[in-house]
């Protein structure tokens, strides 16, 4: 017997909680879920996330963040944040407003796939979101890679507010 698709809302990840959005999600279907930080540091992002941000200098693994905000703040420390970073931007007064989700396909590069543990021809999912504090500000630039084989795909649900 087929297990039934694992349909997700991105809402969750969005909101400040007190716990961890993806391990909450994957217990509530009675599976375990973690991850795993690969590094944090202050980097020379690619062009792309410099204007997604808009700035000259961003940092921070798959997630991104203007210096001016992370700095001093467990967003630029290597460790796991209580309630995510999304806590932190709560507490910063720059909750996400406004999110923009971008998702494409693509093969793996070679540490995706060494470390995802996938074959080179292995599709990706990848989902770049852009949040934007009440003042349009950008706050984080965020890329999350999901393999296809392992994902019944991205489900958005949305409530239309009358006009």
């Amino acid at each position: 017997m087929t297990e039934p698709g694992w349909t997700s809302s991105s809402d969750p990840y969005l909101v400040a909680q007190q716990h961890d959005a993806w391990s909450a999600e994957a217990a509530g279907r009675g599976r375990v879920g973690t991850q795993q930080l690969l590094g944090v540091e202050t980097v020379d992002a690619d062009t792309q996330v410099r204007r997604a941000l808009g700035l000259a200098a961003v940092e921070l693994a798959d997630s991104y963040y203007p210096e001016p905000i992370a700095a001093g703040t467990p967003l630029a420390d290597n460790h796991k944040i209580k309630g995510g970073a999304v806590r932190v931007l709560a507490d910063l007064g720059l909750t996400p407003h406004q999110v923009s989700e971008h998702v494409t396909a693509r093969r793996p590069t070679d540490q995706e796939q060494e470390l995802l543990d996938i074959p080179t021809d292995e599709p990706l999912l990848v989902l770049t979101r852009i949040s934007r504090a009440a003042t349009g500000q950008p706050v984080e630039y965020a890329v999350m890679r999901t393999v296809t084989s392992r994902s019944t795909g991205h489900t958005y649900q949305m409530q239309v507010l009358p006009a």
